[in-house]
């Protein structure tokens, strides 16, 4: 075996402990219940967070019977496309909101699609100063 003069081979005696170590962590491990996860029991502790908008516009589908709001982002929340479109699982959520309104909402991807939680209307954010 050809060895550079960055490389060395290892001793026996680190491999054998490397082994040991190891062997010794696999029977640890197995001893041990697991643990659940972490985030599972965070979830429901975590604060809601309102992101702002403006609502665009509100439509429901004739075909399928799904309703839809198209809400357009503040700028600084880093969201490559700055009007989106949620479902509306409960379309009574939005009533007394018109078009054009300032909202914070919160949402979620349920079935496959951005899906809105919550809504409520708030105070227009006005150019460079402080929004909440």
């Amino acid at each position: 075996m050809r060895t550079s003069s960055c490389y060395r081979a290892p001793s026996a005696w680190l491999l054998g402990a490397v082994l040991a170590l190891a062997g010794q962590g696999c029977h640890a491990q197995a001893s041990q219940p697991p643990r659940p996860a972490a985030a599972a029991g965070r979830a429901s502790d975590a604060p809601v967070v309102y992101t702002r908008a403006r609502l665009v516009s509100f439509q429901k589908e004739a075909a399928t019977g799904k309703a839809y709001v198209r809400l357009k982002l503040l700028p600084r929340s880093k969201i490559p496309f700055t009007v989106q479109t949620f479902r509306v699982l409960e379309p009574e959520m939005l009533q007394g909101i018109a078009p054009g309104s300032w909202v914070q909402f919160t949402a979620q991807h349920i079935a496959g699609e951005n899906t809105l939680t919550g809504i409520r209307v708030t105070e227009a954010c006005r150019r460079f100063e402080p929004c909440d």
